[in-house]
């Protein structure tokens, strides 16, 4: 493998100035979208109590965020082997 010299990396001030400007932007879309959170949670918590508490276990939270529906196997040994029955 051929070996070169490490590069050096120059910190202007142009992009100390564009690191904060868009640090700054994050922080108020987060702050804003926690707020908007918080609202909305607030209602929907009156509402879930309202209706009764729904518990998820993890799979099925996890399950949801990414859109999987699992199918419910069929049980017994009958799946297995067709017809016959042992």
């Amino acid at each position: 493998m051929l070996r070169r010299k490490p590069t050096r990396l120059e910190l202007k001030l142009d992009d100390i100035e564009e690191f904060e400007s868009v640090r700054k932007e994050l922080e108020s879309r987060r702050k804003q979208r926690d707020e908007a959170e918080a609202a909305v949670g607030g209602e929907e918590a009156a509402a879930i109590g309202a209706l009764g508490t729904e518990h998820k276990s993890r799979e099925q939270l996890i399950n949801d965020r990414i859109g999987y529906k699992p199918q419910p196997k069929a049980g017994g040994r009958t799946a297995h082997f067709g017809t016959f029955e042992f």
